[in-house]
């Protein structure tokens, strides 16, 4: 494994709801990580709460991500190590009510 794989492995583990993004949960830099912050929010997330990672600023990790989750594309999510999906799969597991169960947020 890479050092850029085990810095992402460790990223993954060590949160418990974690999104890899172009910006940040107060200014997202794409319109997919802006949605994917909606949709986080809309299930209650707490963005205080939620750790991101900036990919715009990391080159390897902005490769090695993809790598890591077999998936090509920005926004990822990882709830408790677990890859979730992006932003298009984030919202049919919103409108499913099953991003909440996954995200422990249902009340």
């Amino acid at each position: 494994m890479s050092d850029t794989q085990q810095r992402i492995d460790a990223l993954v583990k060590s949160n418990d709801i974690l999104l890899f993004m172009k910006g940040n949960a107060s200014f997202p830099m794409c319109g997919f990580s802006g949605r994917a912050i909606q949709i986080l929010k809309a299930c209650g997330v707490d963005t205080k709460a939620l750790t991101t990672v900036n990919v715009l600023e990391d080159e390897e990790i902005r490769q090695g991500i993809k790598e890591y989750s077999n998936w090509p594309t920005i926004p990822q999510l990882y709830v408790k190590g677990e890859f979730i999906g992006g932003s298009d799969i984030m919202m049919e597991m919103y409108e499913s009510g099953e991003l909440k169960q996954v995200l422990g947020t249902e009340g």
